[in-house]
């Protein structure tokens, strides 16, 4: 039996994960970490890392990123492995992650969506067959209307997936309207869409010369990102210390 705590447990996608695994047989959830709680969850949950001394396997964090240094130095100190799915971390705080990472193991993906790190992955291979062939690669994605950040952490991840296997040699443009110009070989446009309560929509589209390929993923709640992060976390159980992300859940190495 997984023992996993939960960092951030009273938040939409903390409540979320509880869910999921309440009804997973192969895990429970031993302790939740929220500076509010009515009370409602199954297990306890402390208001601070400070008052939670609870053996787990791993943590899985959905917080906010000011709460994200107290979490490192946590998991650094007890030496659980932490599934951090926060965004929006400085640059210090990036550096301390890859600093905790050498005590201990910890998984960060710009996606918990095991749909979307599959498609990170085919995506390398169709980009290496497709782009010397003269096809243009352009990514449009859609998100609901109070998503704030435009284009999408998810849409660049898509892009910078592509642009590995050219050693970042493709240039991305977002907004074509600044330039009245043919479009460049060596460019990924990227186009942001956003409306109503789209969750998220992403499509790599490879336009060829009479063809099209089209490698499209669509989120319909955010359950996917929670089975993810459990996914992530049984994975991360028993790791040792260093950096992880989804692609070797995905191996399973």
């Amino acid at each position: 039996m997984y023992r996993f705590i939960m960092h951030g447990c009273n938040g939409k996608m903390g409540q979320v994960i509880s869910g999921l695994v309440a009804a997973d047989e192969e895990a429970c959830i031993v302790a939740g970490i929220d500076a509010r709680d009515d009370g409602h969850n199954s297990y306890p949950v402390f208001s601070s890392l400070d008052n939670c001394d609870v053996e787990a396997d791993a943590v899985i964090d959905f917080s906010i990123a000011p709460a994200v240094d107290a979490l490192l130095d946590y998991c650094g100190q007890k030496r659980i492995p932490c599934v951090l799915c926060t965004t929006g971390l400085t640059k210090e705080q990036l550096d301390k992650v890859k600093e905790t990472s050498e005590q201990v193991a910890i998984l960060k993906s710009a996606n918990m969506s095991l749909g979307i790190n599959l498609l990170l992955k085919l995506l390398k291979e169709a980009a290496g067959v497709l782009a010397p062939a003269g096809f243009d690669m352009e990514i449009v994605e859609k998100h609901h209307n109070l998503k704030l950040d435009a284009p999408s952490g998810t849409a660049l991840a898509l892009a910078d997936s592509i642009n590995e296997e050219f050693d970042g040699a493709y240039e991305y443009v977002y907004d074509r309207s600044k330039a009245r110009q043919k479009r460049d070989a060596k460019e990924i446009g990227i186009s942001a869409v956003r409306g109503g309560t789209i969750v998220g929509d992403h499509d790599v589209i490879f336009a060829g010369a009479d063809e099209v390929i089209t490698f499209s993923h669509m989120a319909y709640s955010k359950a996917i990102f929670g089975k993810g992060a459990v996914q992530a976390a049984k994975f991360l159980a028993g790791k040792p210390a260093g950096m992880y992300d989804m692609q070797d859940v995905i191996d399973g190495k």
